[in-house]
């Protein structure tokens, strides 16, 4: 958090500024207390007090965004929700669907608004038996990597489950690395269970091959079952090659489900993830693309105060 005495002085300069734009007739004392509470509220709003830090360039300059986020915009309009996107500032998407559209058409799209695809989300069914297709339409969309965030299971997730998506993981990620495309696979939550002396996601972690099988962190669905983002980045830099930033409400309960709450999803820098250490950690990493997701229903207008966020946050 910023030093609190330029807060002061960013307070004491609104207030001197507002109030000498004030007519001279104009009586005062009505309009102190709205003022004070405006003033107020965005000195202690988290994307405010972090935006002044300005020292240094941002660690992520031009973070992207998941399709997911927007998806029931997408359903409505792709052309426009496309348009809005690179309104916001984002010109990088991660896609999880092609909403109708074929990769071709979705290529063309994106190409005629200056924004670019570099992954490419598919269910682990399109993985497993439709792997030259998914291959397919990664390429033309652009996308250098193909992601899976869920693998089919009985709850709870066990060790069989991890061992037959190991298997499947490598057979897939063999064939798209042949490809020049990377497989990586996005945890939810629910490998986090104890197994022998770690989880079951350090197991498939530690029995994947590299050369296939890389992986994408998502903040929240390591942070929900109880662990830290930043610690599981530093014990694996070298697997992690993808990065969903979502934040999880400070007090929120932990378990191994994969499921949660839509009030445990809040805006970046409001909840309980330190992304300040997780971008400084990534920087001793092979991450190569960070995306902004948000799966509530008021993504237009939190959206554009998470990419803010997170850009406010220097070397």
């Amino acid at each position: 958090m910023s030093d609190p005495r330029i807060g002061l002085s960013v307070l004491r300069q609104s207030f001197k500024s507002i109030k000498q734009n004030i007519k001279p007739h104009t009586k005062m004392k009505p309009f102190l207390p709205l003022l004070l509470i405006c003033l107020l509220a965005d000195l202690f709003n988290p994307a405010y007090t972090a935006a002044q830090n300005t020292e240094g360039e941002a660690l992520l300059p031009d973070p992207g965004i998941v399709s997911y986020t927007f998806r029931n915009q997408f359903a409505d309009d792709v052309p426009g929700t496309l348009d809005m996107i690179r309104e916001m500032g984002f010109t990088n998407i991660e896609f999880s669907n092609l909403f109708g559209r074929s990769a071709s058409e979705m290529r063309t799209l994106l190409d005629e608004r200056g924004l670019i695809c570099t992954s490419y989300g598919v269910s682990y069914d399109n993985l497993v038996n439709n792997t030259e297709r998914v291959a397919e339409e990664a390429a033309i969309l652009g996308a250098s990597f193909v992601r899976v965030a869920w693998i089919p299971h009985e709850s709870p997730f066990d060790i069989e489950d991890a061992r037959q998506a190991i298997e499947d993981f490598e057979a897939a990620g063999k064939y798209l690395k042949d490809q020049n495309i990377t497989f990586s696979y996005h945890n939810h939550g629910y490998e986090f269970r104890p197994y022998g002396e770690g989880t079951l996601f350090d197991y498939m972690v530690q029995n994947s091959n590299p050369d296939y099988v890389n992986f994408q962190l998502d903040t929240f669905w390591v942070a929900q079952p109880g662990h830290d983002p930043v610690q599981l980045l530093e014990k694996y830099p070298d697997r992690f090659t993808l990065v969903h930033l979502k934040d999880l409400k400070k007090g929120a309960e932990h378990d191994y489900s994969g499921g949660a709450p839509a009030e445990y999803d809040v805006q970046l820098g409001t909840g309980q993830i330190d992304f300040e250490r997780l971008l400084r950690a990534a920087q001793h990493s092979n991450i190569e693309f960070f995306y902004i997701e948000d799966e509530t229903e008021d993504v237009v207008s939190r959206v554009p105060r998470s990419r803010d966020y997170i850009q406010s946050i220097t070397e």
